[in-house]
């Protein structure tokens, strides 16, 4: 079974987002998100979708054929006729990108997608709570104002056989219902644009890459809706990267006080001191240093 990191990256009946917006370089999709956003008329969007699907599909059948740089590109022209204030589309779109860039073994630019999806799905998240608590809020004043006005509907035996079964699904239960497939949907794409940039940080190497694949994983890890597959790689992750990410700050903080010791010889040569004269003692319990004076042979 693939994992989400290297399965093909189309997300079936999803469209793609942002029209007049970002290119290839995914943290120019970070545009204002907060201020308020022009939107097309419906008939503008939906044919500027319609243009977006058709590149989007194109990039799957390339991706899937392992022609991962043309896919790139047509995901770019995918990326670049949506409209900018469909979050959920250009996540999807973001994710592919970096599953892409993974594939080209570009990972700072899979780091950068994969980000970028998942700013964009923060946003979506916090909407939808916003409105949810709308909702809830006016359902609340709702209910307060009828509460003073109940009447009691009286049907008779005979109608309540012969007539046809009332529906008890309310247009609250259906709202509920299309909230929580959003939410499945989010979910669903936030595990893959993880699992792509803890892959991507961990490829990078180095101590802050390495701390973040640790983060992500760590996020993933909470996560039910993981293949078994991924589950597998997660675990494996967290095991070994913690390590890496220890020998990796250690590796660089030496390689930072050499530069700062030699910094420190040439300011100090003329008052006849040297950073020898300084000796930087390690807490091993906090990791912290303090520094110790030394003249001569004595403290």
């Amino acid at each position: 079974m693939a994992s989400n990191q290297d399965k093909a990256p189309a997300e079936a009946g999803v469209g793609a987002q942002n029209g007049p917006g970002p290119k290839r370089d995914a943290q120019d999709d970070g545009v204002e998100k907060d201020a308020v956003q022009e939107r097309f008329d419906p008939e503008e969007e939906a044919s500027m979708l319609a243009e977006s699907n058709a590149h989007k599909a194109e990039a799957n059948t390339l991706f899937t054929s392992g022609k991962y740089d043309t896919a790139l590109n047509k995901y770019d022209e995918a990326v670049a006729v949506c409209p900018n204030y469909l979050d959920y589309e250009l996540a999807v779109l973001w994710s592919n990108v970096a599953a892409c860039h993974l594939k080209l073994e570009e990972w700072k630019e899979a780091v950068s997608s994969a980000t970028s999806a998942l700013d964009g799905l923060d946003r979506l998240e916090k909407q939808g709570k916003e409105a949810e608590d709308k909702e809830k809020a006016e359902a609340e004043r709702r209910r307060i104002e009828e509460a003073d006005d109940v009447e009691e509907e009286i049907v008779s035996a005979g109608a309540t056989k012969a007539g046809p079964a009332l529906s008890t699904t309310t247009e609250d239960e259906l709202a509920a219902a299309a909230r929580q497939k959003r939410q499945d949907d989010i979910a669903r794409i936030r595990a893959k644009a993880l699992m792509r940039r803890a892959r991507a940080r961990s490829e990078l190497g180095g101590w802050s890459n390495l701390e973040g694949a640790v983060e992500d994983y760590k996020r993933l890890s909470t996560m039910a809706n993981l293949t078994a597959t991924d589950k597998k790689i997660v675990q494996a992750q967290l095991r070994m990267l913690p390590p890496l990410a220890k020998a990796a700050q250690e590796k660089e903080t030496a390689e930072m006080w050499s530069k700062l010791k030699d910094l420190g010889n040439g300011l100090l040569k003329p008052f006849g001191l040297s950073t020898d004269n300084f000796q930087m003692v390690k807490d091993e319990t906090t990791g912290g240093y303090s520094m110790n004076f030394q003249n001569g042979g004595g403290k």
